[in-house]
């Protein structure tokens, strides 16, 4: 597929689909589209439009599909993902952001509007523990503008991409270590959300944009069970939140047990729950923080969307 013939943009666009359906690109067509609107400076629906017409290939074109038939991830040709009510930045070195962590969020937006309408203060304090992009906590600091959010973020190349995605966000974020992080914040957080790496040792990711391109750092967990980050992720989610404080976290479908058996052994957790994708796969699993002003009763769950990209299942 040379750019020197200057075909129709339907035509390119059906060769690009078919090259990316024989390489296992999982959305082929879509794909094409989408890398063909990048290059134009077009919506889907304007794409569309021009194929009808005597549009011709854009410049460039043939170069994008063949990296992405080399399973290169879209976003990272395409420089943009796209997170809830964000257009963030990505590209090598940070985690792509996964449309299953946007119900995870929406889990804990959920439980701040339930606080607020129990006369809770106005302006919740949130952090989000290994932030990567600044997905989660962005989407916080858009979505509830009155939450002072705070993200902490270990790795340095990520923590670029974070700082260029949460710039005048309001969030402020640190470069360092989730078990030392905020040690200001101790027992005055209302909510805690976090997607640690989470990968158990010996599994191998599903995907080859996974695989390939995601940093291994944001990926595994620690230790042959994957569970030393969301270990570390519980202890100061413990440490942060005030009394009745919530905490969410996202991890593998394999570990919903030994998540819930930590909480519940910790001695620091109230109304331990599993969330459900909806494919009926636990995917995330919250808790109240323990202590004098916990609140009685059961916070009411809800399903989770999407699949685990990170994980063979």
């Amino acid at each position: 597929m040379a750019d020197s013939t200057a075909r129709p943009l339907a035509a390119a666009l059906s060769e690009a689909a078919a090259v990316l359906a024989d390489a296992g690109v999982p959305s082929p067509l879509v794909d094409a589209q989408l890398l063909a609107a990048h290059l134009l400076g077009v919506g889907l629906g304007e794409l569309r439009a021009l194929a009808l017409g005597s549009s011709v290939e854009p410049e460039g074109y043939a170069a994008l599909v063949a990296r992405r038939a080399l399973r290169e991830p879209l976003q990272h040709i395409t420089g943009t993902a796209y997170f809830r009510y964000l257009e963030l930045a990505v590209g090598p070195g940070v985690f792509v952001p996964r449309p299953e962590t946007e119900s995870v969020v929406q889990l804990g937006l959920d439980w701040l509007a339930a606080q607020q309408r129990g006369g809770a203060a106005s302006a919740p304090v949130v952090v989000d523990l290994g932030t990567g992009s600044g997905a989660i906590a962005g989407s916080v600091a858009h979505e509830v503008p009155a939450a002072r959010v705070h993200a902490v973020e270990l790795s340095p190349e990520a923590h670029a991409w974070a700082a260029r995605n949460l710039a005048g966000t309001g969030v402020e974020l640190v470069l360092g270590d989730m078990r030392t992080a905020f040690g200001e914040l101790d027992g005055t957080v209302d909510l805690v959300v976090s997607n640690p790496p989470y990968i158990p040792a010996e599994a191998i990711p599903r995907d080859p944009e996974v695989a390939r391109f995601d940093p291994h750092m944001a990926l595994y967990g620690g230790g042959a069970d994957g569970m030393e980050t969301p270990r570390a992720a519980e202890a100061t989610a413990a440490r942060l939140l005030k009394a009745g404080g919530y905490f969410v976290m996202e991890h593998a479908e394999v570990q919903a047990e030994q998540m819930a058996a930590l909480l519940r052994g910790t001695g620091h957790w109230a109304q331990v729950s599993s969330h459900r994708d909806l494919t009926g796969r636990d995917r995330a699993t919250s808790a109240v923080r323990a202590g004098t002003g916990t609140v009685a009763g059961a916070f009411p769950g809800q399903n989770v969307a999407s699949t685990d990209e990170r994980m063979v299942p």
